[in-house]
């Protein structure tokens, strides 16, 4: 009998990255957007660890085959593994894991704009953090949005159509 690649669950996780993807490709307020949720999310919700790293990080290319990709995109997908790592070590989701992702994608991904485009001087680097406060206000904001709506949306379906009666 065929047995299928993807459990339910699975399936479910994968549609709701693929769905959230989406929102990358429509106009949108600046960094107002669903990446780092979509590498939590994985990283939380996969029990399968190859799973939970390959599949968002497929997605994230994806949706890069139709934006583009930059000189600090190494940076990004860098950033992108480590909100992966952070959602499978924490394993159940929290306003604290959301915090630390977004934290550790603003440090790992302006830290690569630094390398690329400031002077290599402290100043460079405070300079170049201290501009990117107001884009990340709006990367919090999205990842707070964004990984809201996917958690309480995952646990809805979850609990009423991916439980065993």
């Amino acid at each position: 009998m065929y047995k299928s690649i993807l459990t339910k669950k699975q399936l479910v996780i994968v549609a709701f990255m693929l769905i959230a993807v989406l929102f990358r490709l429509v106009p949108h307020l600046p960094n107002f957007t669903p990446v780092t949720a979509i590498a939590l999310f994985g990283g939380i919700y996969f029990s399968n660890r190859k799973m939970a790293y390959l599949c968002p990080v497929f997605i994230m290319f994806l949706s890069d085959v139709f934006l583009g990709f930059y000189t600090i995109s190494i940076f990004v997908y860098s950033a992108f593994i480590l909100v992966c790592f952070i959602g499978t070590q924490t394993n159940k989701p929290s306003i604290f894991t959301i915090l630390i992702g977004s934290f550790s994608f603003f440090i790992v991904t302006n830290f690569g704009v630094w390398l690329i485009g400031y002077p290599k001087t402290w100043t460079g680097l405070i300079e170049c953090y201290t501009l990117a406060i107001p884009f990340f206000r709006n990367s919090l904001l999205g990842d707070l949005f964004y990984s809201g709506l996917m958690i309480y949306g995952f646990r809805f379906i979850e609990k009423k159509y991916l439980k065993l009666a």
